[in-house]
């Protein structure tokens, strides 16, 4: 199937693209990255040297994915997304020196498989975003998000929970969760969301 990597793209020679993947106009992709199968990284989209992206994933339109971030299959990154890497980030050292590479210990952003961030959505590492979960547009997530968790707002917090489709669960009269675009049943229990086997 190959690969479709446009002329106005910076795609480093060491890094790793897989089939059926696309690099659209004026992305960057760094030394290391190791890009899965039939993903598309959007027109000035950054992913950072190191960076690893499982297959279908998509990053959309000026992302920035910086080191060193870590997606899981499916992972949807929209549009102007910041995934940071640095806890106290200065261009200087206390004596006035610039920094470097060395002067500092990057952390990074996880992601899980299924799991969605909305446009405009800064997360601030370290944190994990959980399987199948959706950030809100505009939100800024500083601390992890459970699997099929909503999150909204600045700072972000949970307004509700997700199933595998991206919609929003409603409850059931028997206290279960339904989604309403597939029918999919899913139970909650300490604070634990799970797809009910067979719904």
């Amino acid at each position: 199937m190959g690969t479709r990597i446009v002329e106005s793209a910076d795609v480093s020679e060491n890094a790793q693209i897989g089939d059926g993947s696309s690099i659209w106009h004026l992305a960057q992709v760094r030394e290391d990255a190791k890009i899965g199968e039939d993903c598309i990284i959007g027109r000035g989209a950054y992913v950072g040297t190191g960076v690893t992206m499982g297959k279908c994933c998509k990053v959309q339109n000026y992302a920035l994915v910086y080191e060193p971030a870590v997606l899981e299959d499916g992972v949807f990154i929209g549009p102007a997304v910041v995934l940071t890497n640095d806890h106290n980030p200065r261009a200087i050292n206390a004596d006035g020196s610039l920094k470097s590479g060395d002067d500092w210990e990057p952390v990074g952003v996880t992601i899980k498989h299924g799991a969605a961030i909305g446009a405009r959505a800064v997360c601030v590492a370290p944190v994990t975003i959980g399987r199948w979960a959706t950030v809100a547009a505009g939100a800024v997530v500083v601390k992890d998000v459970p699997d099929h968790a909503l999150v909204a707002g600045v700072p972000a917090r949970q307004i509700g929970w997700v199933s595998k489709a991206g919609v929003k669960l409603e409850e059931t009269e028997t206290g279960q969760l339904r989604c309403p675009a597939s029918g999919e049943l899913y139970e909650l229990a300490d604070g634990i969301l799970t797809e009910v086997e067979g719904s």
